[in-house]
C-alpha cells in the first residue's frame, strides 16, 4: 500500500474479513480506522474506461493502514491551490475507500459515506478535511470513496460506457451494502453525502435505477442534481482528443500517456469554473445509467421514498471570484452581457441591484449564478417533494470566513459538518478562530440525520423552513415564496 501513515499515535485495530479478503487498520483515538481498502480492480489496461470490475481476492491479512492511490488529476490552479489543498497519493488502484467506525462487528451503526466534489477533476478520500473521525465518535460509520475523474472517469466516447465515474460510485456503494456489517454499519440506514460535485453525483445516484436500493438517505450540500445531453456532455471529450491529436474513442486514448492525457485535459478545462463557465467535464444523460435529466426525475417523483438534506451556502460564489480579484475586476459592460447571456429578466436585475446596495457588478454576477445554479433549483426539487414518502429538509450555510474576504463561501462547511476545523486545509478556509460551537451544532445536525432522517428541524412544507447556520446559533428562517428569480425564464 502507498501514500502517507496517520500523524497521530496508532496501534494495530483487530482485523475485518470482508467479501473478497482480511483488512487490519489502526485504532486511533478510540476510532477503528481502515484506509485503501479496493472495492474495484484498478482501472488500468484493460480495465481503463471500462466500467469497474471487482477486485482480486487476497490472501492473508492485508494492512490498510495508509490512503490508496488517488484518481489521476492535477492539483487546483493558483491561487485556489492555497485554500483547496488535494493530496496525490501514486498508484493505479485509485478505486479504493476508507472506512472509520466505533465499532466493528454487529453494532449495525447508521453509515455515512462521503463523495468528494473538485467539479469532477480534482479531489479525493485523501483529503484531510475529509476525516471521518468525529461521525464514527458519535456512533456514525463513515465511508469516503476515490472515484475516477475527468477524461478517465467521465469523458464520453462512442466505445465506452458513460459517466464512469458514477459507475465506480455504484461498485462502491455496492461494496458497501455487502461489507459494512462487518465494521459494525447497518446496510439499511445509509446515507449518501456529498458537496459540490459530489452533490450532483448524488443527484444523479438518485434518480438511477441502478442505484436503487444502495441507501435510504442523502446530502445534496452545494450542488444540484443535473445532467447534460450527450451532444453537449461530449464537446469537452472532443476538445482533449484534438489537441492529443487522435479520434474521439475510448481505443486511441487509452492508447495515450496518462501524463500526456492530463496535461491536455488541464488545457482544455483552464480558466472556466463551476459559476461562470468554460470547458468542463459533466454527467451526460446517456440512456441506459442515467435514462433522463436528474433533476426532472426527481421532480417527477423518482427517489420518492429516500429522505434527503438539501442546502447551500449564502455566498457560494465568493471562493471563485474574490480570490481571482473577478468581484472588483468585472465591468458593468460584462455585468449586461452576462445578464442577456442568461436571458435574466430587466425587473429581476433592477431587483438584485436594490438589494445589494453599494455590491460590485462581479458580486452581482455571483449571486445571480449562485441562485440560478444552486438555491433555486434546489427550492424547486423541495417544492416537488412536498407531501412525498421521504422528506426534505433544507439548510443554508451563512457563516462568513474573515479569510480574505471569502465570506460564506463554496465548500466553507465541510469543515464544520465534518466537526474538523483545526486541520491546515479547515484553518486555510475558515481561519483558526471557526466557531466550534456551530461545526457542534451542524456536525451533529448530520449525525441525526444519518440515524433518523430527522436532523432537528421541521420538514419542507407550504411555510418553507431553512436552519441557518451562523453567524451566531443557528435559526430557523423561512424561504420567501416569491424569491428573486421569480420570473425567470429557467425557473417558469
Amino acid at each position: 500500500m502507498s501514500g502517507p501513515a496517520p500523524d497521530d499515535d496508532t496501534r494495530p485495530a483487530p482485523p475485518v474479513r470482508t467479501a473478497y479478503g482480511t483488512v487490519r487498520g489502526t485504532r486511533e483515538r478510540g476510532v477503528h480506522v481502515f484506509r485503501g481498502i479496493p472495492y474495484a480492480a484498478a482501472p488500468v489496461g484493460p480495465h481503463r474506461f471500462r466500467a469497474p470490475a471487482p477486485p482480486e481476492r487476497w490472501d492473508g491479512v492485508r494492512e490498510a493502514v495508509a490512503f490508496g492511490p488517488t484518481a489521476p488529476k492535477r492539483p487546483y490552479a493558483p491561487p485556489l491551490d492555497r485554500l483547496l489543498p488535494d493530496p496525490e497519493v501514486p498508484g493505479d488502484g485509485c478505486l479504493n475507500l476508507n472506512v472509520w467506525t466505533p465499532a466493528p462487528g454487529s453494532a449495525r451503526l447508521p453509515v455515512l459515506v462521503w463523495i468528494h466534489g473538485g467539479a469532477l477533476l480534482h479531489g479525493s478520500s485523501a483529503v484531510p478535511l475529509y476525516d471521518g473521525a468525529a461521525f464514527a465518535r458519535d456512533g456514525v460509520v463513515c465511508v469516503s470513496l476515490n472515484y475516477r475523474l475527468g477524461t478517465e472517469g467521465f469523458g464520453l466516447f462512442p466505445d465506452a460506457p458513460a459517466n464512469r465515474g458514477l459507475l465506480d460510485q455504484i461498485a462502491a456503494l455496492g461494496w458497501v451494502r455487502e461489507n459494512i456489517a462487518a465494521f459494525g454499519g447497518d446496510p439499511d440506514r445509509v446515507t449518501v453525502c456529498g458537496e459540490s460535485a459530489g452533490a450532483i453525483c448524488i443527484g444523479a445516484l438518485l434518480s438511477a435505477p441502478r442505484a436503487a436500493g444502495l441507501f435510504r438517505r442523502a446530502v445534496l450540500q452545494s450542488g444540484a442534481p443535473t445532467a447534460l445531453p450527450p451532444d453537449a456532455a461530449r464537446r469537452t471529450s472532443a476538445l482533449v482528443a484534438r489537441r492529443l491529436g487522435v479520434p474521439l474513442t475510448a481505443r486511441a486514448l487509452a492508447a495515450v500517456d496518462p501524463a500526456a492525457l492530463l496535461a491536455a485535459q488541464t488545457e482544455v478545462t483552464a480558466g472556466g469554473s463551476p459559476l461562470t463557465g468554460g470547458n468542463s467535464f459533466q454527467l451526460v444523460v446517456d440512456g441506459e445509467l442515467l435514462p433522463r435529466d436528474p433533476l426532472a426525475a426527481l421532480r417527477d417523483g423518482a427517489s420518492s421514498g429516500v429522505d434527503l438534506l438539501l442546502g447551500s451556502t449564502t455566498e457560494e460564489y465568493r471562493l471563485w471570484f474574490v480570490p481571482t480579484g473577478l468581484t472588483e475586476r468585472f465591468s458593468r459592460t460584462r455585468l449586461r452581457l452576462a445578464l442577456w447571456r442568461f436571458r435574466v429578466p430587466a425587473a429581476t436585475a433592477r431587483t438584485y441591484r436594490a438589494n445589494r446596495p453599494g455590491a460590485t457588478p462581479g458580486e452581482l454576477l455571483g449571486a445571480l449564478a449562485t441562485d440560478l445554479l444552486l438555491r433555486v433549483p434546489l427550492n424547486l426539487l423541495a417544492d416537488a417533494r412536498t407531501g412525498a414518502a421521504g422528506s426534505t429538509r433544507l439548510y443554508e450555510f451563512g457563516w462568513p470566513s474573515p479569510v480574505q474576504g471569502l465570506g460564506a463561501c463554496h465548500g466553507l462547511e465541510i469543515g464544520f459538518v465534518f466537526d474538523n476545523l483545526a486541520g491546515p486545509d479547515a484553518v486555510a478556509l475558515a481561519g483558526p478562530d471557526a466557531p466550534r460551537k456551530l461545526a457542534a451544532a451542524m456536525h451533529t445536525a448530520w449525525v441525526r440525520f444519518a440515524e433518523s432522517g430527522d436532523p432537528g428541524w421541521p420538514a419542507w412544507d407550504g411555510s418553507r423552513p431553512v436552519m441557518r447556520f451562523g453567524p451566531g446559533a443557528p435559526a430557523l428562517v423561512h424561504a420567501p415564496r416569491d424569491d428573486e428569480l421569480r420570473g425567470w425564464a429557467p425557473y417558469r
